[in-house]
């Protein structure tokens, strides 16, 4: 920041602030041109995805992991063939795989689609209809309660206070007679 310098009413010297970078939107410096560019090319509603790591706040820890182990399980003394055991475990994960990748492509895009819409209706609703609405409140009631308050203090304090003096001066004791 440079600029003109200027002397105040107590005859300090002061320079005018000015910008040399000039707009934001279209800078006069040439390295700042530059930045912009590359953060205009870098589009904010896509992101690096982890495919390996597909819950990494684990949402779905205690839900969803399901194994062979977790669903069929034989107690001791009650087994069957190993050869039917290994079969049953083949398929039962072979089925779960496959058959979870076949309803993913068939309606994941339109669910995604879905709960996209869902939970940009949900935003814009708690952005411009709730939280407005629950400040106004917040204003509005603040008054009612100060009025509210002025009542109560009014009223009722000075009889709880009557009623107290009153039910003060009563004493009890308690006596054991044999």
């Amino acid at each position: 920041m440079s600029g003109s310098q200027y002397v105040d009413s107590e005859g300090l010297l002061y320079t005018a602030p000015v910008r040399e970078h000039g707009n934001i939107y279209k800078p006069h410096n040439k390295s700042m041109a530059e930045e912009l560019n590359e953060k205009a090319m870098h589009d904010v509603h896509t992101k690096e995805i982890d495919l390996v790591n597909r819950d990494p706040n684990g949402l779905n820890d205690d839900v969803v992991k399901i194994d062979f182990e977790g669903v069929i399980a034989e107690p001791d003394g009650t087994h069957s063939f190993d050869g039917i055991w290994k079969a049953s475990f083949t398929t039962f994960t072979v089925t779960k795989y496959w058959f979870y990748r076949l309803l993913s492509a068939i309606f994941g895009i339109p669910l995604a689609l879905i709960w996209g819409i869902y939970f940009a209706i949900l935003s814009f609703l708690h952005i411009w209809a709730v939280v407005p609405c629950i400040r106004s409140y917040l204003i509005e009631i603040q008054c009612i309660s100060r009025v509210y308050s002025i009542c109560i203090h009014t009223f009722c304090d000075r009889l709880f206070e009557a009623i107290g003096k009153m039910f003060s001066t009563i004493r009890a004791t308690i006596r054991k007679e044999i």
